[in-house]
């Protein structure tokens, strides 16, 4: 009898399931509980993310980012990141039955042999190193696997995909830092960073790359995305680019709606952004209090105007189908052994129809499948190439900074 879509869907999962490569669940965490971790076992549908969802849509390993925003100062950023990275510890914990922490790719084999899902730290912007190697070096002993050079904001020493060009991609800076990353062994990711970065740190690392989470930019010309000369080169550095379901990245509509939304709120005197990075809970506070802290002042910042603007325009929705167009040319571009999963859940509002929350992959996994893809092509999407850039990152480092022994 042929196996059907959903069967080899089933059959991929059981064997090779999703390493996503960027959720924000730490930062939406310290939004909306303070950094409480309670409920997840039951289900928080505040949020993209939970245990039983992660568990429906076959996720066996995951880097959880632990982002602070670009335009804090950087030493206020490493303090804030160092939090962030502790929120992931006590996540997981707090549940260890179904979470735990993995620094090297035989601890993720290792996590799913035993039924756990792989929990990883990808730090996401250079200015949380702020210029330091000691900084740099206490990431990676916490277990820290990769870093994006930069955020949505230029680094004194690496230019982002959203911001002038200073420096002309990497400075002399720029490139020993590339240089730590590769000698302990952490990967450099080069989602957020301008064109001219990426070729100048794939020409600089001297092991496979990451995008943690972008899409292919000649199906959308948005700064985010990858252009196919880089995924060539990325191809030759035998790296992997992870597709992201990110509606701003995936469909042209959807980008020229969120410009429309920021020149409205720009002509009714709205700050550019609708969210503010919210404090953490000082010693002795109660976490519910510092997210209602937050809550409230979210409530207060809600414009009526800008409400019927949007109910006047609504948000342009993204199908299963456009993720799947793009994950099919950066194969075409790449190949097979070069693209994974970045979904990038809880950092941002909306998600495409049919991948609203963590649940989702086999709904894309069983579109591919659909188009033709094989069972193999399908577990090099979902987990093979990501492993394979992690292991070879370990054998290449000179000085690797994990431990020997997982926590458990």
């Amino acid at each position: 009898m042929t196996d059907t879509v959903t069967d080899v869907v089933e059959q991929v999962l059981r064997n090779t399931p999703v390493f996503d490569g960027h959720n924000d669940l730490p930062s939406a965490l310290r939004a909306r509980s303070g950094y409480s971790v309670e409920g997840l076992d039951e289900g928080r549908p505040d949020l993209h993310t939970d245990l039983p969802r992660l568990r429906a849509g076959g996720v066996g390993a995951q880097f959880w980012s632990v982002f602070v925003p670009s335009n804090l100062p950087e030493p206020e950023a490493a303090v804030a990141t160092f939090e962030q990275i502790d929120s992931v510890y006590r996540l997981v914990a707090r549940y260890p039955d179904t979470l735990r922490i993995a620094y090297t790719a035989d601890d993720v084999e290792s996590a799913h042999a035993d039924g756990r899902i792989a929990s990883l730290l990808g730090i996401e912007g250079g200015h949380s190193l702020a210029e330091s190697p000691g900084v740099l070096r206490s990431y990676a002993r916490l277990g820290v696997r990769y870093v994006t050079l930069t955020h949505n904001d230029n680094t004194a020493w690496a230019d982002s995909a959203t911001d002038e060009p200073a420096v002309g991609g990497l400075n002399d800076t720029g490139r020993a830092i590339v240089a730590e990353l590769n000698r302990t062994g952490v990967l450099v990711d080069l989602s957020h960073v301008a064109d001219s970065t990426q070729r100048a740190a794939l020409a600089a690392s001297t092991s496979p790359v990451l995008f943690s989470h972008s899409s292919a930019r000649a199906l959308n010309d948005h700064p985010r995305n990858v252009a196919d000369p880089v995924l060539e080169l990325l191809r030759d550095n035998g790296g992997v680019v992870q597709l992201t379901f990110v509606p701003y990245f995936i469909s042209a509509e959807v980008a020229e709606w969120g410009q429309e939304l920021r020149a409205e709120r720009e002509r009714l005197g709205l700050s550019a952004q609708s969210w503010t990075w919210p404090r953490a809970p000082r010693p002795g506070e109660d976490p519910a209090r510092v997210a209602k802290e937050f809550e409230t002042a979210l409530t207060a910042a809600e414009d009526d105007r800008l409400r019927r603007w949007t109910e006047r325009h609504p948000h342009p929705e993204v199908t299963v189908a456009q993720v799947a167009d793009h994950v099919e040319h950066a194969r075409e571009v790449a190949g097979r052994d070069h693209i994974g999963l970045g979904g990038d859940y809880d950092g941002v509002d909306h998600q495409p129809v049919g991948l609203a929350d963590v649940s989702g992959y086999p709904v894309l996994l069983r579109e591919l499948a659909d188009r033709g893809w094989s069972r193999a092509d399908l577990e090099a999407l979902t987990g093979r190439n990501v492993l394979r850039v992690l292991r070879e990152a370990e054998q290449r480092a000179t000085e690797p900074l994990w431990p020997t022994v997982p926590l458990r």
